[in-house]
């Protein structure tokens, strides 16, 4: 017997999935990683024209699965468009994640000094009501100084987590600032590494690029004793790439030496799959164990970086994009 969707969807608090079941064409939705906003779509018949029009700024509530298999929690959605087309009459509507859609609003100028990085997040996250969450290895990292000069606290964040390879962003009222590929729940538990074979994918497509480009990087970091530059390297010095600008302290040109080596890491290679059976528990910054494929794609460890979920009555699908782990 083959498997049948289920999903759970609220409006304002008022379960609709059964109401909507057999009105429902295509449920979309997109997840993406970082500060982007999650994106819901839903195309609905109105054939009788029974369907009343949401408002913009209404609140859905999303959980997808399989019939029997339990249902996993996908989030809320503020509605942001409303289209009604015809004939046939259909009513399309788009949401985008709560937490995301407001962004975190309102340039601002403030110099942070000798604090450490949790503090700043800690900071961040009380002026806009949520609770931090932040990864192990970063809460500790300590800034001389840093400017934020007209300049929102998305956009801020951002740039934090460039510097540091992590990722930032909002779920479920808490601020996550973790590192690539160690990517935590909106309660702070780590995401369990999911395993993907040949048997669950449609289509695929890997591509890879020249692993030998560069063999480390390189950053410079200013020694006030010996008021020289001194150097340090993150994989190895056969064949770096060398960062340009000239660091305050030793740490901080290891930690930038260390998040670039990553993001060339996952650089070379990517991995697209599509599974005709969809896991409604991808989500970007999962850890993947692919099994099935060329050895060259089994023996790499992969984070999902975008995932697209489709339902319908008769199918669930996800589309999966994927690159490299660095370590």
């Amino acid at each position: 017997m083959s498997r049948r969707p289920s999903y759970r969807l609220t409006l304002q608090g008022q379960t609709i999935s059964p109401e909507l079941r057999a009105r429902l064409q295509r449920l979309r939705l997109i997840d993406k990683r970082g500060m982007e906003a999650d994106q819901l779509d839903l195309t609905l018949t109105d054939h009788d024209g029974r369907l009343a029009l949401p408002p913009r700024g209404a609140e859905l509530q999303l959980a997808i699965g399989w019939h029997g298999e339990g249902l996993v929690e996908r989030g809320t959605y503020i509605v942001d468009e409303v289209e009604h087309s015809g004939s046939p009459d259909t009513l399309s509507i788009r949401a985008r994640s709560a937490d995301m859609r407001e962004g975190l609003p309102g340039k601002r100028s403030q110099s942070w000094h000798e604090l450490t990085l949790e503090e700043i997040l800690a900071t961040i996250a009380g002026r806009h009501g949520i609770e931090p969450v932040i990864g192990d290895t970063l809460g500790g990292i300590y800034l001389d100084h840093i400017d934020q000069t007209e300049e929102s606290d998305l956009h801020f964040l951002t740039r934090l987590a460039e510097r540091y390879d992590a990722v930032a962003t909002v779920k479920a009222g808490r601020l996550l600032f973790t590192a690539a590929g160690q990517a935590q729940t909106a309660s702070g538990l780590a995401l369990p590494t999911l395993t993907l074979t040949r048997r669950d994918g449609d289509q695929h497509r890997y591509t890879e690029a020249d692993r030998d480009a560069y063999s480390g990087v390189i950053a410079q970091w200013h020694d006030p004793d010996a008021a020289e530059k001194r150097e340090v390297v993150a994989g190895s010095s056969d064949n770096p790439k060398r960062l340009r600008p000239t660091y305050a302290t030793e740490d901080d040109a290891i930690n930038a030496a260390k998040s670039e080596w990553q993001r060339l890491q996952r650089g070379h290679a990517e991995f697209s799959l599509t599974l005709a059976e969809g896991n409604p528990r991808l989500m970007p910054e999962t850890p993947v164990q692919m099994r099935g494929w060329k050895e060259a794609i089994d023996s790499k460890p992969w984070l999902v970086t975008e995932v697209t979920h489709e339902l319908t009555d008769a199918a669930l699908t996800s589309s999966v994009q994927l690159e490299i782990r660095g370590e």
